[in-house]
């Protein structure tokens, strides 16, 4: 068996939530291949072979330069016949799920989506977060390939014991028409972006409703900055133009994992809890006691959360003044 993993990589190397799932596919015992698409970073060959990657095939083209889900499929594809791999993976980002999708429509096989642990050592069954993180299914993959994404911080990120120096094989495969016709053609630059890649980060502060308007995220953009956090927010902040759409957890937004989730005036609707139920410790601030995330959070605070984080802002910065 040779597992193939999907690596997403820019200008700051391999992704965090990529690196996990490469030490993941390394717990199979099997034999690590990786994959680029597009452009190859400086560097990454490197972090790839440190942590386990024992060959790593570049998919490269001008078709290969913007994004589009089609186009990586095609890509992906082509990797995964080069290697002769009998199981695919990649982190359980939107890019990670959406391309390995589309491959399982390809391979007219399915795929298991955040998966979080290997149940048979053949990778025929697999165990993955469902309802939002609340309940562990156990899913059977006996056809081939077997296709999964990796969720965030199912495992944390370790490089091999052994490093490689992995050879690349280098791939320019031909792509369909119909499979460039959705694809990135431009970006502009957006404001300033607090969500310090959602999924990967280690702590997150939260703010929904609570915060009273587009105005009312000073405090605990203050307090992510403190606590060197990421922030993410509420569907209803997103829907009501208060913050863009990227810092949005939930079930329309980022999946997240933190060790420390803040949910700041966040009443705890099942489609955020869906986003962030894999949390490790919740600490949830809300004047409504019998909120759902109250009732759910590791330890609340029930209060004005324009009060209440300031007041352990302040409370930070004095413990690191006075040491």
């Amino acid at each position: 068996m040779t597992v193939l993993v999907f690596v997403e990589a820019g200008a700051g190397g391999v992704t965090e939530v990529s690196l996990e799932a490469l030490t993941f596919a390394r717990g199979t015992g099997a034999p690590v291949h990786a994959v680029l698409i597009g452009a190859q970073p400086d560097g990454v060959l490197a972090e790839l072979g440190a942590y386990g990657a024992e060959e790593v095939h570049h998919v490269t083209g001008s078709a290969f330069d913007a994004y589009g889900g089609a186009t990586w499929a095609s890509g992906l594809e082509a990797a995964l016949a080069a290697s002769g791999a009998d199981t695919v993976t990649a982190a359980g980002t939107p890019r990670g799920m959406e391309i390995l999708a589309h491959l399982a429509a390809r391979c007219g096989v399915a795929m298991a989506a955040n998966v979080v642990a290997l149940v048979s050592a053949d990778g025929d069954t697999v165990a993955r977060q469902v309802v939002g993180g609340a309940v562990l299914e156990e899913m059977r993959l006996p056809e081939r390939p077997a296709l999964f994404t990796v969720a965030g911080h199912a495992v944390e990120a370790q490089p091999a014991a052994a490093p490689t120096a992995p050879p690349v094989t280098v791939l320019e495969p031909e792509v369909a028409p119909q499979d460039l016709v959705a694809r990135v053609v431009a970006t502009e630059p957006a404001g300033p972006d607090r969500s310090g890649a959602l999924t990967s980060a280690r702590v997150v502060v939260g703010a929904g409703r609570g915060a009273g308007g587009p105005n009312g995220f000073d405090g605990v953009v203050e307090l992510t900055e403190v606590l060197g956090g990421a922030l993410g927010v509420s569907r209803v902040v997103t829907s009501l133009g208060w913050r863009p759409h990227h810092e949005q957890v939930g079930q329309t937004g980022s999946r997240i994992a933190p060790e420390v989730y803040i949910p700041c005036g966040i009443s705890g609707a099942i489609q955020h809890w869906a986003g962030c139920a894999s949390s490790k410790t919740i600490v949830a601030i809300n004047t409504d006691e019998e909120a759902p995330m109250v009732t759910k959070a590791t330890y609340a605070v029930v209060g004005d959360m324009h009060e209440i984080v300031p007041a352990i802002t302040a409370e930070i910065r004095r413990r690191g003044r006075h040491g």
